[in-house]
């Protein structure tokens, strides 16, 4: 799967954004969709996940609420949806493909090329 991350740009907190990843090649549904996110000098960190389907969802707890993911099979998309940014947001985030554990990142197969986010305050 290729995976063709967009959306990023820079926004003041209380704004929002909409990342999307569009994917192609293997199969797109066949994949749990992971979004995860890496601020300069941190380690990358989970922020959600869906699974093939798109019946299950799970987020990073400082998002709940906020951050909202969802698919589109027939458009082979993935979508992210950002309300309420905070300047703790500010990230580059990344999208990813797995067939096994949305949790663990050493499961995701396939990566996007990221797109940064900036929020400021």
């Amino acid at each position: 799967v290729q995976l063709q991350a967009s959306g990023g740009g820079l926004v003041q907190a209380g704004d929002s954004l909409r990342l999307s990843c569009a994917g192609s090649g293997r199969t797109f549904s066949n994949y749990n969709m992971g979004w995860f996110r890496q601020a300069p000098g941190k380690e990358r960190d989970f922020v959600s996940a869906i699974s093939w389907s798109g019946g299950r969802t799970y987020y990073e707890d400082s998002v709940k609420g906020r951050f909202t993911i969802s698919r589109d099979n027939a458009k082979n998309t993935v979508y992210l949806q950002m309300n309420s940014l905070k300047p703790e947001d500010t990230a580059v985030y990344y999208c990813a493909a797995t067939r096994g554990s949305y949790s663990k990142i050493t499961a995701y197969e396939y990566w996007g090329q990221g797109t940064l986010v900036t929020v400021s305050s």
